[in-house]
């Protein structure tokens, strides 16, 4: 299969081993004075092990390679202790690799092997909350009080498991809806979990489109309402939505409402 794997520069690397701490998986070797790839079976493809090489010498290309195997590098990871599975973890998490993460975890649960807890050591600006639980009454919206009920509300940053999208009525808006329309919170969010991103200006849409497939898998979603600009390429937005529906294989009750450019409603 072709998937995203690292690559060594053998004329680059010299064999300080700084990229081996970073790789729990075990992926990595220094063999003859260079760092090596000893297996794809290892490599999940992530690139810790980049920024800590001094020299530039790994790079992440996409190539013909086996599969990575979540279960076989767990054999690996426990032997190497607490530490070593907390790191582990916590790389999937940060890489938003929430399946990894899920067998990483059964295997530890089936093999009775302790699930550490893992503490938040990301940006503050990704740390989940959760606001009111009820709509907001919308006089209280109309002078000026916020709708929003949780965060972090990036996709980029959100967790597919977190416990606020069970039994939610979601909220997927292109980024510029809330700019532009000015009863965003009181016609809009109020009362629904804010999901936002940009189809356009946004790099990684099969990673959205992967993402927001897993929130619709892992919980009971009531209704989606889509927001979007007039403008052509917002469309992006309502193809996303439709395109992590058909992965997940749901079919759940879904409304656009497109925004015009001058702030007006268009349907």
């Amino acid at each position: 299969m072709k998937r995203k794997i690292i690559e060594i520069d053998q004329e680059k690397c010299n064999g300080c081993g700084a990229c081996i701490p970073n790789c729990p998986e075990g992926a990595l070797q220094i063999i003859d004075g260079k760092a090596r790839l000893i297996s794809d079976l290892f490599c999940d493809g992530l690139g810790a092990c980049i920024g800590e090489c001094p020299e530039g010498a790994i790079r992440t290309v996409e190539r013909e390679a086996e599969p990575y195997d979540e279960a076989k590098v767990m054999e690996t990871i426990v032997k190497q202790g607490e530490n070593t599975i907390i790191a582990h973890l916590k790389h999937l998490k940060f890489h938003g690799e929430f399946k990894l993460f899920d067998i990483a975890v059964n295997y530890l649960k089936e093999h009775d092997i302790p699930v550490p807890e893992l503490p938040h050591t990301g940006c503050p600006g990704s740390l989940m909350k959760r606001f009111a639980a009820q709509k907001a009454d919308n006089n209280t919206i109309a002078s000026g009080a916020s709708a929003l009920r949780q965060w972090p509300i990036q996709l980029k940053l959100l967790n597919p498991g977190a416990e606020y999208f069970d039994n939610a009525d979601l909220l997927i808006s292109a980024d510029c809806v809330a700019h532009a329309y000015g009863s965003f919170h009181r016609e809009l969010l109020n009362g629904r979990i804010l999901i936002v991103f940009c189809p356009k200006l946004d790099t990684d849409i099969d990673g959205y489109v992967e993402k927001l497939s897993q929130i619709f898998q892992r919980h009971e979603i009531k209704s989606v309402t889509i927001a979007r600009m007039e403008v052509p390429c917002c469309g992006g937005t309502v193809m996303i939505v439709n395109k992590a529906l058909e992965l997940a294989g749901k079919a759940i009750p879904v409304t656009v409402k497109t925004i015009g450019i001058d702030g007006s409603p268009r349907d």
